[in-house]
């Protein structure tokens, strides 16, 4: 489970059912994170109303810390949750890009190891 899960809000009282779901809903990212940086992520979740022009929205925002990376997805619905589900979809997909640039780091990097290997046999 990621570390920490903070929740703040601004100009919006959250009860405890929807900060139960935020914290559902952001641990779930927690398979798309490599293994080593599952101690050390932490999220700060934000949740807001905005008053706009055509009613109120709510929006959601996520800033998920990982080693070298920082991610940080924003979204705005009608409906708090759904705002929540949006940003988790967003995080999932960095997340799932973020990984497979490590991978692809980590294979470029053993391949080279083994023709600097190669070269000075």
């Amino acid at each position: 489970m990621i570390s920490l899960v903070t929740i703040n809000t601004e100009r919006y009282s959250a009860d405890d059912a929807t900060k139960r779901y935020v914290v559902r809903k952001i641990s779930k990212l927690e398979k798309y994170i490599p293994r080593h940086a599952r101690e050390s992520a932490s999220a700060e979740v934000f949740l807001r109303e905005v008053n706009r022009a055509r009613g109120n929205k709510y929006e959601a925002e996520v800033i998920l810390k990982l080693p070298g990376k920082t991610l940080v997805a924003k979204d705005s619905t009608l409906n708090i949750l759904a705002a929540v589900d949006i940003v988790e979809a967003k995080l999932a997909s960095g997340l799932r890009r973020y990984k497979t640039v490590l991978r692809r780091r980590k294979k470029t990097g053993k391949i080279l190891n083994s023709l600097r290997r190669r070269k000075s046999e």
